[in-house]
């Protein structure tokens, strides 16, 4: 699934090393070449990308959020 059009310039690809699940929110942990970048987002969103211990996804970085997109 390509990302067409995203306005975030900051974007790492990776692979998921963690999820620490919780009833409304996960921390997921993503190592990327440059080190770890972790995402707060919600269990559903999880649930929906499917993401597991070693997925390969981006992270996208806006100043005050991190997203993950399922590659």
């Amino acid at each position: 699934m390509p990302i067409q059009a995203i306005n975030v310039r900051n974007q790492f690809k990776g692979q998921v090393k963690e999820i620490l699940r919780g009833d409304v929110l996960s921390e997921v942990d993503v190592q990327t070449p440059w080190g770890i970048v972790t995402s707060v987002i919600t269990t559903r969103s999880v649930d929906e990308l499917q993401l597991k211990v070693g997925s390969d996804v981006v992270a996208l970085v806006k100043s005050t959020e991190v997203s993950i997109a399922k590659l």
